[in-house]
């Protein structure tokens, strides 16, 4: 910073109380009042008259020996830079910077201190003063331009905020070989003395110390003058954000009314629209995660509907490129229980889905948003594992998000049955038919073999959940064995339940459609072929036969035959397979295992596959 000094006499203005006395043994003769202050000056005795054109008007009609007294309450700067200006005509040593520029100058304006009155004056050196050590810095400027705010209107008339604009603008152009001046740069992680080249937002940090509107002026006119890198302005608006802005990604804050003042919360949403307003068009001109920021910061700031908008249509088009850590902000509403903030993460989805469903009329054939948009569903994953942690969580709103996701979203559903497996560790009292329609997400077929393991000897599930894993566990051939009797021993445990869920699952598809398999997706018919194909082949009797190993007191019978018969009971027992039946085809041909619960559950095992059956009386 630059500094000027004016004047060789000792300062000899003492203050006591709110008047101000020049020190002599002349007695004074005027008296200047600006607001509270009273100022005991002279009028001739010193050339305090003859260099201000207003105080000579003033006192124009006053004698020499009068004692005159002039109210200045409307000098800009008030009563510190009419002292000065006093000091000035008094021959008094002052210092003049970037600091008091902007006081002095509009004072002298005011009180007429130009050429026209007296060589030399006081608006002369402080133009000299402005053109040739605040425009030619870099730092300067920019504190002229803060000390701007308190002046604004006699600013803007004599053209202080235009000059410093330029000159500003002027540096933040210039190429990056030809900075020399001293700049702030503190990002964690970076070392001017290890990094010889000047990075390309080295002035980002020092015009975030301006007022909003005053940076957007100068964002505005770098923008007109060339084209930059959307990266560049969009550096700089998170640089302003994380100065200016209260950060509430890393913990609730807290809703007392001392938070935070309402003229706060005012300015600060000032401040968060017009950001948000210049945010280029471009896509990745800012990241997701400053986006993602922004918008929670205008939901606990009760930011403009228009504002919030745009901010979600924004992060949704960068969904895809944001990590757990980025979704993971809290509530910041007092009505809300829980802690994460689901809601905002839940529009910010809605908003992506939107755009990727419009972007090509099958979606799931390019290979580009395919892509995308797993990785979406893994992140979103993510998000209800950490979510079903909160004990306050409604299952609705985990049920509501996880739902939002197309079926394409999920190669697999083992992230989605984390969640779900950690939501009914942490809520123990969650109804059955919430548990139900929680579990009802989960395609099995999308499970690996190891959680469809993990899932029969799971006792949160339910018992449907369990059967179906088991089912499909079986049909595609892996631990079939080993989960049978897991099974079986879940039934049993639970008569009355399966008893009463069976006869509700009866009624229901008896109106509809007869009673069919409880499993879903898979009809009577389909199982029913699926035994023929079994029988038919007779793959283990007819390998024993060639290696001569089937038991010499066990009968083989025909594959036809065994099927008529498996039939014709089925249609005379209405479902059911009588147990003399059941132990015939296991000793002669597959084995098959069944297990009734009060004569309305029936469960079998044939040929590795599981009939779940009900039977209503």
């Amino acid at each position: 910073m630059k500094f000027m000094k004016i004047g060789s006499k000792p300062d000899t203005f003492y203050t006591e109380e709110a008047t101000r006395t020049v020190i002599s043994d002349i007695p004074s003769d005027l008296t200047i009042r600006i607001n509270n202050v009273c100022f005991l000056l002279h009028k001739l005795q010193v050339p305090l008259v003859p260099k201000c054109g207003l105080l000579q008007r003033l006192c124009s009609d006053s004698d020499d020996s009068d004692i005159v007294t002039i109210d200045l309450h409307d000098v800009p700067g008030g009563e510190d830079a009419f002292e000065l200006c006093a000091k000035f005509c008094y021959g008094i040593t002052i210092n003049l910077s970037a600091h008091n520029f902007v006081p002095a100058f509009c004072a002298a304006k005011f009180l007429r201190m130009t050429e026209s009155v007296e060589k030399g004056n006081f608006v002369l050196k402080l133009e000299a003063f402005f053109n040739s050590c605040i425009l030619e810095g870099w730092k300067d400027p920019i504190i002229t331009l803060q000390t701007t705010i308190k002046l604004p209107e006699w600013s803007e008339n004599l053209g202080i905020i235009r000059r410093c604009i330029d000159s500003i603008v002027e540096k933040i152009l210039t190429t990056t070989a030809k900075v020399s001046w001293s700049y702030t740069y503190t990002r964690p992680g970076y070392n001017k003395q290890k990094h010889q080249s000047v990075p390309k937002d080295w002035w980002t940090e020092d015009i975030s110390d301006l007022d909003i509107d005053l940076f957007r002026c100068i964002i505005t006119a770098v923008r007109s003058a060339y084209i930059p890198p959307p990266q560049l302005i969009g550096e700089a608006l998170h640089v302003y954000a994380c100065r200016w802005l209260p950060d509430t990604t890393k913990s609730r804050p807290p809703h007392s009314s001392g938070s935070q003042t309402e003229e706060s919360k005012g300015k600060s949403r000032r401040i968060i629209e017009s950001i948000v307003s210049m945010i280029p068009a471009d896509r990745g001109s800012v990241s997701i995660g400053f986006l993602l920021k922004l918008l929670s910061i205008a939901n606990y700031l009760g930011a403009s509907s228009v504002t919030k908008t745009e901010l979600i249509r924004k992060a949704g088009l960068q969904l895809e490129e944001a990590t757990l850590n980025y979704i993971l902000f809290p509530s910041q509403f007092p009505t809300d229980q829980h802690y994460y903030d689901i809601d905002l993460v839940a529009a910010v989805l809605d908003s992506y889905l939107a755009l990727w469903r419009r972007q090509s009329p099958a979606p799931a054939e390019n290979v580009y948003l395919l892509r995308s948009i797993r990785k979406t569903g893994k992140l979103i994953d993510s998000y209800l594992q950490v979510v079903a942690r909160d004990v306050n969580m409604p299952i609705s709103k985990l049920v509501s998000l996880a739902e939002a996701l197309p079926d394409v979203a999920r190669e697999d559903h083992d992230g989605l049955y984390k969640a779900i497996n950690i939501y009914l560790k942490e809520h123990p009292d969650v109804s059955k038919a919430e548990k139900k329609r929680l579990c009802r997400m989960l395609d099995c077929q999308k499970l690996s073999p190891e959680v469809r393991a993990h899932a029969v000897k799971n006792e949160r599930l339910p018992l449907r959940t369990v059967v179906q894993v088991l089912f499909f566990e079986q049909e595609s051939g892996s631990r079939a064995t080993t989960h049978k009797p897991e099974l079986t021993t879940r039934v049993r445990q639970a008569p009355s339940e399966v008893e009463a869920e069976a006869k509700q699952e009866c009624n229901n598809k008896l109106q509809h459609e007869g009673i069919k398999s409880r499993v879903p997706e898979t009809s009577e018919r389909d199982m029913q072929k699926k035994l023929e194909a079994k029988m038919v082949r007779g793959e283990s009797e007819k390998g024993k036969e060639k290696r001569g190993e089937t038991n010499s007191g066990s009968k083989v019978m025909d594959p036809k035959q065994t099927k008529n018969q498996y039939l014709n009971q089925k249609r005379r027992g209405n479902g059911k397979i009588s147990t003399t039946q059941s132990q015939s085809q296991s000793q002669s041909h597959s084995p098959l295992v069944t297990d009734h619960v009060h004569g309305h559950h029936t469960m079998e095992v044939l040929n590795g596959t599981v009939l779940l059956k009900e039977v209503c009386n």
